[in-house]
């Protein structure tokens, strides 16, 4: 039981990678001053949690209305989240890439801060992976559900402390920290990918 909420308290962490956002936030929020920074952080933070919750309570029941197979789900979600990790490796890096995304900073609370700098498309898939009904019981899935608001609540915590979060760990430091937090998605994503196509072949058998 603990060992699996702290497995998914680590995947957690790094698909929504609360240290990436920091550099994003810091730009898009430069040309404000110190309290609507902070308003920011929080409205962003709050409105990135209900877009991840929306995904936890509706997400299944629009795939299961397309009539996607559980193993199929697996799969195909397997594969966007290890390509989402191959971009955070190999790619700009979240900060870089989600900063190139600012066009207009009086409008940067739901975009790119809220999304997709922490309900990333990753993040979104995430969700909905952990909270799968034919694999995850009621109290497991409101157990996500918690943790997923912890991580959104660190990560408003982190960006609240923005200005010293990266005067001490720097930027390249960030840009490192995101990179290895898309070696622990990548994983996962595999993960996924193997134990659908496990369950795909046993039932064709």
């Amino acid at each position: 039981m603990w060992a699996e909420i702290i497995t998914k308290t680590f995947f957690l962490f790094a698909v929504i990678d609360p240290l990436g956002s920091v550099p994003v936030y810091l730009e898009a929020t430069k040309q404000l001053d110190e309290n609507l920074q902070k308003k920011v952080a929080i409205r962003a933070s709050v409105i990135a949690f209900f877009i991840l919750l929306f995904f936890i309570v509706v997400g299944q029941v629009i795939l299961e209305g397309m009539e996607v197979t559980l193993d199929a789900f697996q799969i195909s979600g397997g594969v966007i989240l290890f390509l989402f990790a191959l971009t955070m490796i190999f790619g700009e890096g979240k900060p870089e890439s989600e900063k190139l995304m600012i066009q207009d900073y009086r409008h940067v609370t739901i975009f790119p801060v809220a999304i997709p700098s922490i309900a990333s498309p990753g993040a979104i898939m995430a969700v909905v992976l952990l909270t799968d009904n034919h694999t995850f019981g009621l109290q497991q899935q409101l157990i996500t559900s918690l943790l997923v608001m912890l991580v959104v609540g660190v990560t408003m915590s982190i960006l609240l402390m923005a200005k010293y979060v990266q005067r001490l760990i720097g930027t390249y430091g960030i840009t490192v920290i995101s990179k290895v937090m898309g070696l622990i998605l990548a994983a996962y994503a595999v993960q996924s990918i193997l134990s659908g196509l496990k369950d795909f072949f046993v039932v064709l058998e």
